[in-house]
């Protein structure tokens, strides 16, 4: 019986020195807004429909198409008014969450504690676990199922 030699490629290198670790370090991007799914969905549609509305030519393109099929299906919340509402709750003086982990908070919708720390390493540390469950089900009261 002959085995065949496992085939491996390297992996490649981080460019730069971000890392969403325990300590963010997000390089240039370190203080830029960050926005979830939901926020970019609502924020793409709202422009679409001004541009179609004030009679302004723009090109449908591929990319965009793409862009609204993926958000339409992996933004968890479709409501503007929920939209809002998960913003104040992470945006609370009480969580002092930087942007990127307040955008991942609100795109993962994550069910437990645990799954956030996971997820967000840099949680670990800032954040106890009972409170953060505590966000995390009020942010899940926000979620709707249906379209």
């Amino acid at each position: 019986m002959s085995t065949q030699p496992l085939v491996t490629r390297a992996r490649e290198q981080p460019q730069g020195d971000e890392e969403a670790a325990t300590e963010l370090k997000l390089g240039e991007f370190q203080n830029v807004p960050t926005l979830t799914l939901s926020e970019a969905r609502l924020l793409i549609n709202a422009v679409l429909d001004h541009r179609k509305t004030s009679g302004r030519e723009f090109q449908e393109t591929e990319m965009l198409r793409s862009t609204q099929d993926y958000l339409d299906v992996f933004a968890r919340f479709k409501q503007k008014e929920n939209i809002e509402a998960v913003e104040r709750l992470l945006s609370t003086q009480t969580h002092p969450f930087e942007s990127f982990e307040r955008s991942q908070l609100g795109t993962l919708c994550c069910e437990t504690a645990e799954e956030a720390k996971t997820l967000v390493p840099s949680l670990v540390n800032k954040i106890a676990d009972q409170d953060l469950q505590d966000l995390l089900d009020e942010i899940t009261k926000l979620r709707t199922f249906v379209d």
